[in-house]
């Protein structure tokens, strides 16, 4: 049997991959953006852009991005993410960048800033949040309550709409 120090030392260890895994059961949303963030890049909420002349992106893979995504974004990517497909997008114009919960578009929004971006935010809490404030998404037919939820760990932050794990 262990120790009290090992057993100590084990249950520190299985609190950080907890942590660590963004699936910590206590932690609410606010928090988990924080800790998944490092406010490399300004933050905006669902209520600054509504209505707004803003090019959204979306930093979600194709396939997040074929289930729904918002009405106008443009899909980039993350992992294929190519600086050359912004081209036609003037540096000084305002952008938003998106993904499911905050982190990949921060990732995605620094390097638009390394690459002389001047007006790029990231949406707070992504499409979950966007969603979980009652906005619409769309797919390539129209309105859908549909939301590619990552996985389910992800999944526990998206409190509306339809659950996709495709």
């Amino acid at each position: 049997m262990p120790s009290k120090i090992d057993m100590k030392g084990i249950l520190s260890i299985l609190f950080v991959l907890t942590i660590m895994s963004g699936c910590a059961q206590d932690e609410n949303f606010d928090a988990m953006f924080q800790r998944m963030t490092d406010g490399s890049v300004k933050v905006v909420y669902p209520k600054d852009i509504i209505g707004k002349p803003v090019v959204l992106l979306d930093s979600r893979e194709p396939g997040e991005f074929a289930v729904s995504h918002i009405k106008g974004a443009r899909c980039v990517g993350y992992d294929d993410f190519d600086m050359s497909a912004l081209k036609d997008i003037p540096k000084d114009t305002e952008i938003v960048v998106y993904c499911s919960v905050g982190y990949r578009s921060e990732k995605i929004g620094e390097m638009l800033l390394e690459e002389g971006f001047t007006n790029v935010s990231n949406l707070y809490g992504g499409i979950f949040n966007w969603v979980n404030a009652g906005n619409p998404v769309v797919d390539g037919n129209g309105a859908t309550p549909k939301v590619h939820a990552y996985n389910k760990k992800w999944g526990q932050w998206l409190e509306k709409g339809e659950k996709v794990y495709e």
